[in-house]
C-alpha cells in the first residue's frame, strides 16, 4: 500500500471509533448523570525520503477520548429519594457484581432490603464505603445539601458521600452512567468539599441531542470518503497492473 491507503485507513479507523463514541452518546441521551464521551484526534507527519521529498505526509492520530464533565440540566421532580449534585462531585455506588463505581446517577429508589439503590441496583455508599439502609417505618425522608440522611421519626439515618475524584479521565465506563478505576489502580477519590445535594431534584445528561446527531452524520460523511479514496486506490493499481500485462503480450 502507498501512502494514500495508509492514510485513507488511518481516517477510517479514527471515525470508526468516534462513530461509535458518538452513538452510545446519542443512545444516554435520556439517561440520569450520564457524561458524553469526546474523542481526541491529532495529526502525525511522516516525513518523504528519497526523491519523492516534499512537505511530508499527514496521518489521523486517535489519541483516546475524555469524559466531557460539563454539568447537565438539573430538572425537579418533587421525588424525594432523587438526588441531583450540583458541583464536579461524583457519588459512589457498589454495583450488583460488587465493583465500587462512581457517577452522578440520582435516581434512587429502595430495595427490598431497605438499601438505598440506583434503579440498576447498585447501592448507594456512604463517605466511608458503606451501604446506606433506610429502615422500615422512617417516615418521611430529608436529605440535607451535604448529603445527610434524616427522618422526622428516626432521625439522622446516614450520609451519602459525594467524592472529588482527579484521576477520572483515566476511568473506564461500565454502563448505566458509571465509571471505575482501571483494573489494578487504587482510586485517588476524596470526600468532595465545594459541592452540595439537591432532594427532590436529577441532573440529566449533559449530551445534546441535535449536535450529536449532527456530528453523526459528519462522521459517517467522512467515513465514506476514506473507505471511497482506499476503493479507488485499489481500482487504479488493478487497472495500473491490467494495463502492464496487456503491454507485454
Amino acid at each position: 500500500m502507498d501512502n494514500t491507503t495508509y492514510v485513507a485507513l488511518s481516517l477510517a479507523r479514527a471515525m470508526q471509533h468516534d462513530l461509535s463514541v458518538t452513538a452510545n452518546n446519542i443512545a444516554n441521551a435520556n439517561t440520569a448523570g450520564f457524561k458524553a464521551e469526546r474523542v481526541m484526534f491529532s495529526s502525525y507527519l511522516f516525513k518523504d525520503e528519497g526523491q519523492d521529498v516534499g512537505e511530508g505526509t499527514n496521518f489521523v492520530v486517535d489519541q483516546g477520548s475524555y469524559l466531557d464533565e460539563t454539568q447537565g440540566a438539573l430538572t425537579q421532580t418533587s421525588n424525594p429519594l432523587d438526588i441531583a449534585i450540583k458541583g464536579k462531585a461524583f457519588l459512589s455506588y457498589n454495583t450488583p457484581e460488587g465493583v465500587k463505581a462512581f457517577g452522578r446517577d440520582g435516581q434512587l429508589a429502595l430495595d427490598r432490603q431497605g438499601y438505598l439503590v440506583t434503579l440498576s441496583g447498585s447501592r448507594v455508599l456512604d463517605e466511608g464505603g458503606g451501604e446506606i439502609a433506610i429502615p422500615p417505618g422512617a417516615g418521611k425522608i430529608l436529605i440535607s445539601p451535604d448529603g445527610t440522611i434524616a427522618s422526622e421519626e428516626v432521625g439522622v439515618l446516614g450520609r451519602i458521600g459525594m467524592f472529588d475524584v482527579p484521576d477520572v479521565q483515566s476511568y473506564i465506563r461500565l454502563g448505566n452512567s458509571m465509571i471505575m478505576p482501571p483494573e489494578g489502580r487504587a482510586s485517588l477519590a476524596t470526600p468532595a468539599e465545594s459541592s452540595e445535594l439537591l432532594q427532590g431534584s436529577l441532573e440529566l445528561s449533559n449530551v445534546a441531542p441535535i449536535s450529536e446527531v449532527t456530528r453523526l452524520m459528519m462522521i459517517q460523511k467522512a467515513y465514506d470518503r476514506a473507505t471511497k479514496l482506499m476503493t479507488t486506490e485499489d481500482d487504479l493499481r488493478r487497472d495500473m497492473l491490467r494495463r502492464m500485462g496487456t503491454a507485454s503480450i
